[in-house]
């Protein structure tokens, strides 16, 4: 069985710098033209000599209805497809929760990202470091952060998305709308879906016919394969791969190493924080997998863009790093 690397963050560095800059221009632009759908009308807030000092937008949201800033300037997220989003769209949140605080904020963002204060973790946000950061907005998740609201709330307006394992492009169009910047979050969906079909259409000149694919997390002994609705496998499905069946448990299905052979297709992606091809862990997946389609490619992927880079400048990467890798296999 086959074995390629994904490029390196560094590459992705230069790749994505540009692909940053074309999202960012054409989401400001986009927000002049902005179709709120917020539930209720602008509301002025005014100040004593009878000057409108700000405005705000009254949101549904799962926790409830806010009113938040009608510009805010300094936003917290807590999620990775918030962040991702803020900064496609163009706003640098002052500060954001992260799946991990060893690696940070992920690169491919880009380096104004990089200056980004973390609030702690994604399963642990740090109250008192997002009070610190004094934010006029908080964005969340009700399926993780439903018991903080009350304390976020009375730092900020907060509002949360309901689950991180919701499709990812409502959750991006739910943070836009936030920002009131609706027509900007469909702009950068339409553009991914245009990638999309450039990179399909690509890959099929490369490798004619039917496609299978599969995503593997090694985690502790256990792998998890990432199924059709998941970030990674919905962008998979949407540059033209099928993702094998099983019975998925919401977004993934883990399993343990003798049932590895499940996760056989014709390109098994496997993520890594190091880009190690041979690991151990690595040598095994391949072990097994050869058993049963020693024709397939397995390739070594970046496990901050496959994994954590939900939204729509991750999946801009995502397709990159695919288009690679199966080129990698022509040459």
């Amino acid at each position: 069985m086959q074995s390629f690397t994904g490029k390196t963050l560094k590459k992705y560095a230069a790749i994505f710098a540009l692909s940053t800059t074309a999202l960012l221009a054409s989401a400001c632009t986009s927000s002049d033209n902005s179709n709120d759908t917020s539930s209720a009308a602008t509301n002025s807030i005014a100040s004593q000599n009878g000057e409108i000092t700000a405005q705000t937008r009254e949101i549904s949201h799962a926790h409830g209805t806010t009113e938040v800033p009608d510009a805010a300037q300094r936003v917290v997220v807590l999620e990775p497809v918030q962040l991702d989003t803020l900064v496609a769209l163009g706003t640098i949140p002052v500060g954001a929760a992260v799946l991990n605080e060893t690696t940070g904020i992920p690169d491919y963002l880009g380096t104004a990202a990089q200056d980004i204060a973390m609030v702690g973790t994604v399963a642990e946000p740090n109250v008192e470091a997002i009070a610190a950061l004094e934010p006029d907005l908080i964005i969340g998740t009700e399926s993780r952060h439903s018991a903080l609201y009350d304390k976020l709330a009375s730092i900020a307006p907060t509002v949360y998305m309901a689950s991180q394992a919701d499709p990812w492009q409502d959750n991006v169009k739910m943070v836009a709308n936030v920002m009131g910047d609706n027509a900007g979050g469909e702009q950068l969906l339409a553009q991914y879906k245009q990638r999309c079909a450039e990179v399909s259409q690509e890959i099929s000149e490369l490798d004619p016919g039917e496609r299978t694919a599969q995503l593997i997390r090694p985690r502790d002994n256990i792998y998890s394969l990432y199924g059709p609705t998941s970030f990674a496998g919905s962008t998979l499905e949407c540059a033209g791969y099928s993702i094998p069946e099983h019975e998925w448990e919401d977004i993934s299905l883990d399993v343990a190493a003798e049932n590895l052979t499940s996760a056989a297709a014709g390109l098994v992606l496997v993520t890594s924080a190091t880009l190690d091809q041979d690991s151990e862990v690595i040598q095994g997946i391949r072990d097994s997998l050869g058993q049963v389609n020693p024709d397939g490619q397995i390739a070594v992927v970046d496990q901050a863009i496959w994994i954590t880079g939900v939204g729509p400048l991750g999946g801009q990467a995502v397709l990159e790093d695919l288009l690679s890798v199966v080129q990698s296999k022509q040459g």
